[in-house]
């Protein structure tokens, strides 16, 4: 019953932060790895797999949840909620990073984790899939800032956009780069 945690979505200006937990199923799944190391179309297949075969649960905190706490314990609320929905007490949890929640299960902060634990690659897998669906979405919505490419990370074009049109309620105006916009 040891599962893995990461999160996706830490850095971008816009947008949640979102965190998967994963109970790996017996026997595991070939060919994981941390979501970055991975094409879309691989995450992808492995996502499918990952859901078909594994206990998992996905948790988000939201731009105004970021804004009002700050990014950290907003990426510690979305991990919460993703274990909140495995539906059962883990007896450890492996969580990618060099920090923890302040939670009631045991768990391991492993720097690199998603490339050394396949529970906490599966979890960066969800987790990336998962936001990167939220920011294609959104980029319909708002297509100036090209996040269906950019996922809201402040890229030149992203910050371009920005300056020309202003945030959008996806931006997390405590970030600097957003933050500076309302004062012009």
């Amino acid at each position: 019953m040891i599962v893995g945690v990461d999160e996706a979505g830490r850095g971008p200006l816009a947008g949640p932060v979102v965190a998967a937990a994963v109970l790996l199923c017996e026997g595991g799944i070939a060919g994981l790895d941390d979501s970055k190391k991975l094409s879309a179309k691989r995450r992808g297949a492995l996502e499918g797999e990952i859901k078909a075969r594994c206990r998992w649960g996905i948790g988000e905190a939201s731009v105004e949840e970021i804004d009002r706490i700050n990014i950290l314990q907003a990426t510690f609320l979305a991990m919460t909620r993703a274990v909140e929905t495995l539906g059962f007490e883990p007896a450890e949890i492996l969580v990618d990073g060099n920090r923890l929640p302040k939670w009631r299960y045991p768990a391991r902060a492993i720097v690199g984790g998603d490339a050394l634990h396949p529970c906490i690659s599966a979890a960066s897998i969800l987790a990336k899939e998962h936001r990167d669906r939220f920011m294609v979405a959104a980029a319909c919505e708002f297509p100036a800032f090209g996040w269906e490419s950019n996922m809201g990370y402040g890229t030149a074009h992203h910050l371009a956009a920005l300056r020309q049109h202003g945030p959008t309620p996806l931006h997390r105006t405590s970030f600097a780069p957003v933050a500076q916009m309302h004062l012009v």
